[in-house]
């Protein structure tokens, strides 16, 4: 028996509406026709995260002023698991969206839904997918919830994998902006091979190798009364893995032909990026040293847009991501228009019983990262420079040297000591003027009182002789196993120039959890600043209120 479903053309709230009664009777269909034939029906999970804040007015710290007072970001997924059929969907509501995410998320519905078919070496996915070859330098479609990022394809993808050790993957669809779509097509094949699955006399052989290649294009339509762009783009890259004992090494080359944008100013220029690293392993020490070159590889379906909208690619950052709140202040977004990036990392632990380990041992941490500008020189026609690729630009864009020790001096006490030594150039990563250099200083405890209670605090210090002058903030957080935990911080801006502005920025905060469900409710001053990951940042504005968040699984 052969089923037909059509839906007619409507609008964009109404197909959200359609999509999701679609999904919910299609689900009850597969559990109805895997009940006759005495197959497991399959099994539904599913989360929850609800984020909300109640906003004050503060002059003194610049918040802006939030009309509704309240603001919520929401979201649920629900999913539907058997034997050779996935499908699910998120449902989304901002009411009104949280100030720092772009409004333009304003609303509610369903944006992400899907159907995916699996058997034998066959995977076909219809509606909305996830998906990255490679590194993601060609293509990453992805979530970052916390950047208020979600550049989803909806189309189908087909993945295959006709013999073990060889994969193939396919993609075609339009990607997600807020609640419609950019009007680019994007259409993918990527191709992965593992000689030692794929081979049988490679299969114990100490060296392993995987090898894998992409191609990439986006179509936009040419509407532009002044430029002649091109309405087909095309990008590829070609990657390999190898791993031979404690040494691995990963490199990935892409390349796009020339693809005028706002963001690069319409030239018509090729692009091209490098990611080359190289780590040793084994126990208790460990090396990696990483470098990339990018050269004019913004990538996006739509020509005109900018910040974080509708990129195609991800260019990964070779800077560490530090999680205490004043290594945070000067975070590094990546330059798709040009960088020259390397860092290393070195690791080492000292062990129990040494001079330096003591009786409990110490772990010591060093990473350095630098970014500059690539060397460039003007042509004065359509394609705007040239670039030598292997010299380094003289502009300075971000120095990052961090050490980190971490000391046990008992089974219940712990100590962690982390310096940092920062560049940053402002005017080149948030477009404002000012070049930063910033010492950064953290001593974390951590003392497990009793069995149930134990006390975790901070003393974090920055100077800087410019941007606000130095901070200090003390932290101290109990937790009292295995539901709650209380905080409290307080954000000084000590060493500020002017008066007024040498603000505390406190806050406190107590959250529960048990089982997959984990509540927490704090009250203080956000300063404004930007917030990243991986590279990718926005910004967040200054506020003062009381903020609640929920999360759940099921």
């Amino acid at each position: 028996m052969r089923i037909e479903l059509r839906v007619e053309k409507v609008s964009n709230h109404k197909n959200k509406t359609i999509s999701f009664f679609i999904l919910l009777s299609l689900i009850t269909l597969m559990n109805s026709v895997l009940a006759q034939d005495k197959v497991s029906p399959g099994a539904i999970h599913g989360n929850f995260q609800g984020d909300a804040q109640y906003y004050n007015p503060d002059s003194n710290i610049n918040a802006p002023l939030v009309p509704e007072k309240m603001l919520m970001n929401g979201y649920a997924n629900f999913n539907y698991e058997s034997e050779h059929f996935l499908a699910g969907l998120r449902y989304e509501s901002y009411l009104h969206v949280l100030q720092g995410f772009d409004p333009r998320y304003e609303g509610s519905g369903i944006m992400y839904r899907y159907l995916t078919y699996k058997k034998d070496q066959m995977e076909i996915t219809a509606g909305s997918f996830y998906e990255q070859f490679g590194s993601g330098m060609v293509l990453r479609a992805y979530e970052e919830r916390g950047l208020g990022i979600d550049n989803a394809l909806e189309g189908f993808r087909v993945k295959y994998t006709p013999i073990e050790g060889l994969t193939f993957k396919g993609v075609i669809g339009k990607q997600r902006s807020f609640f419609n779509y950019g009007p680019g097509i994007v259409r993918g094949f990527d191709g992965e091979l593992s000689l030692n699955d794929f081979l049988k006399s490679w299969s114990e052989k100490k060296t392993k190798i995987v090898v894998g290649g992409c191609f990439v294009s986006k179509y936009q339509k040419d509407a532009d009364p002044i430029y002649i762009l091109p309405e087909n783009v095309g990008s590829y890259s070609g990657r390999i893995n190898l791993q031979h004992g404690k040494i691995s090494f990963n490199s990935e080359y892409a390349y796009k032909i020339n693809d005028p944008s706002f963001t690069n100013h319409f030239i018509y220029k090729d692009g091209q990026c490098l990611l080359v690293s190289a780590t040793y392993t084994k126990p208790g020490i460990g090396l990696t040293i990483s470098g990339k070159r990018t050269d004019n590889m913004n990538y996006r379906s739509d020509r005109t847009v900018t910040g974080t909208l509708l990129n195609i690619n991800f260019l990964p950052a070779l800077t560490k991501q530090h999680t205490y709140q004043l290594a945070t202040f000067y975070p590094y977004a990546t330059q798709p228009n040009g960088e020259m990036a390397g860092s290393a990392e070195f690791f080492y632990n000292f062990k129990p019983g040494s001079t330096l380990g003591g009786k409990h041992g110490m772990n010591l941490a060093l990473n350095f990262s630098k970014i500059n500008s690539i060397d460039t020189v003007n042509t004065n026609n359509e394609k705007g420079y040239t670039s030598n690729f292997l010299k380094i630009g003289k502009t300075i864009y971000f120095e990052d040297l961090n050490v980190e020790l971490t000391k046990k001096f008992s089974k219940k006490y712990k100590m962690i000591f982390t310096y940092l030594n920062i560049i940053y150039n402002k005017n080149v990563i948030q477009g404002e003027e000012g070049i930063f250099h910033a010492n950064i200083g953290v001593i974390e405890t951590i003392w497990k009182m009793t069995d149930k209670v134990a006390m975790r605090t901070e003393l974090q210090h920055l100077y800087t002789k410019q941007d606000q002058g130095n901070w200090l903030e003390p932290l101290v957080e109990f937790s009292f196993s295995p539901h709650w935990f209380v905080s409290a911080y307080d954000l000084y801006n000590y060493g500020n120039e002017i008066k007024d502005k040498q603000i505390h920025y406190f806050g406190v905060s107590t959250g529960y959890t048990k089982n997959a469900v984990r509540m927490m409710l704090s009250y203080g001053k956000q300063r404004a600043g930007l917030f990243c990951v991986g590279g990718v940042c926005r910004t967040v504005p200054a506020s003062n209120g009381v903020s609640f968040s929920i999360t759940s699984s099921f």
